[in-house]
């Protein structure tokens, strides 16, 4: 059995919290394979913390994918400022004789860097197309926490954990490790709140996650961490906004100054997304559906909405607006060039990390969340058949059956997209719904 199968068979998905199925990346052939350790939502500590914990199993699982897809190199992203950790990756790197192969690059301390088309450009010098992906200059992207899960993948253990930051206003701050399943309530308890009435939790980092509706949900191999915030907070009522309310104050306020686009990451890139034409179009029922296919070019990294605009209103969400617009349409944006030139500009508007977590209210939440060891031992477990881009997993067990450790419950559907699934828990299958199999523990 080679990697892709072992990666294929441990279903391993992308940790950052995109999902892609990581055995169809391996697929490719690549010049470079880049390591996206980064993290660059604020208050987020899990990729820093695995690197400096698993620095052999992250690198171990790196050379091995970057060998499969025919790397002539393999580069580690990683933020300067975490000296600490790249000194540690710098020195197994030598000691595991890989320094010909596996190099570390600092990063600088800027949002979105961990976004991957930015990364590919700040590792290579270059330019993913419009609507593409890295590989179509040479590059396959993995997460820190995908690549050490690879390496246990080589040594035939699944996907059955899940490394989540739990951060915010709340009195302790930690990173723990925890089964896929696990409800998300459980782990919202470790932060020392029992009473969630008055908080409200956004699921992933605080500029891209969504503030979640309620608190039912369960752990799933895409979580990266639950920031949790009194109700009041304005990034919570930034956030709670809803898509018709965005429109009636774009609609009010606007006045196209257009630094939305001028400090639009994709832009500065020398994409053409940009979003005040889309606020314009917007504000003015515009109905060019040429013009607006340009907001397919947005990767929703919400700077716009949170930085950039000075009259704090909601760029983004007219992107979306036309996104979802044209998507029902079957609409498709189709690039006018292949190659792509960064602006000049750009080296001028980067955003540091410290400017915008001031500018999000969160200078008071942005400390240590160390790695902690807990015992999370639900009952029940919710193994989402969903939790990956592609087809649901397809259940291979039944209600009744007895599944231990790291056993696969789901399958790939033929010929679909899509990724294996494993029990977490050792126990008996008690439901299986349409997105859930429930595992009671024994």
């Amino acid at each position: 059995m080679n990697l892709l199968d072992m990666v294929k068979e441990a279903g391993i998905v992308g940790a950052g919290g995109a999902g892609f199925p990581t055995h169809v990346k391996l697929e490719s052939k690549a010049e470079y394979i880049l390591l996206n350790g980064a993290e660059c939502e604020p208050l987020l500590r899990v990729d820093q913390q695995l690197m400096e914990l698993f620095p052999d199993e992250i690198i171990k699982g790196f050379e091995a994918a970057g060998k499969f897809v025919g790397a002539s190199k393999a580069l580690i992203g990683i933020k300067g400022k975490h000296k600490k950790v790249v000194s540690i990756l710098r020195d197994r790197i030598q000691e595991l004789g890989l320094e010909g192969f596996v190099e570390v690059k600092e990063l600088p301390d800027i949002y979105p860097v961990g976004d991957e088309q930015v990364l590919v450009h700040e590792l290579t010098g270059r330019v993913v197309p419009e609507a593409g992906i890295p590989i179509q200059v040479g590059c396959i992207v993995v997460n820190s926490e995908t690549a050490l899960n690879m390496y246990y993948a080589s040594i035939k253990e699944p996907v059955t954990q899940k490394y989540i930051t739990v951060t915010g206003d709340i009195p302790k701050r930690l990173t723990v490790k925890v089964p896929v399943g696990t409800p998300i309530i459980d782990v919202l308890k470790l932060s020392g709140i029992e009473n969630f009435d008055n908080y409200a939790v956004i699921d992933g980092g605080p500029m891209m996650g969504p503030v979640m509706s309620n608190l039912d949900g369960y752990v799933t191999k895409k979580s990266k961490g639950f920031v949790i915030l009194k109700k009041d907070h304005h990034l919570v009522r930034k956030k709670s906004v809803s898509l018709e309310q965005a429109r009636r104050v774009n609609r009010s306020s606007c006045e196209q100054c257009r630094m939305c686009t001028d400090m639009c990451p994709r832009y500065l890139l020398g994409h053409e997304t940009q979003p005040h034409k889309m606020m314009n179009a917007l504000n003015y029922n515009l109905t060019d559906i040429e013009g607006q296919k340009i907001a397919q070019l947005c990767c929703q990294c919400n700077l716009c909405e949170l930085f950039s605009c000075p009259a704090g209103l909601y760029p983004k969400s007219a992107n979306m607006y036309f996104k979802d617009k044209l998507a029902e349409q079957n609409i498709r944006y189709k690039p006018k060039k292949s190659e792509f030139k960064v602006r000049k500009s750009r080296e001028y508007r980067l955003i540091p990390s410290k400017r915008l977590i001031a500018r999000l209210g969160l200078y008071n939440f942005d400390k240590p969340a160390p790695m902690t060891e807990v015992d999370v031992n639900p009952e029940f477990i919710h193994i989402s058949t969903r939790q990956h881009v592609g087809a649901p997993a397809v259940p291979i067990v039944c209600v009744g059956d007895y599944v231990e450790l790291g056993q696969q419950i789901g399958k790939i559907p033929e010929g679909s997209l899509g990724a294996t699934i494993h029990t977490s828990i050792s126990g008996t299958i008690v439901e299986i719904e349409k997105d859930f199999i429930v595992i009671r523990r024994d």
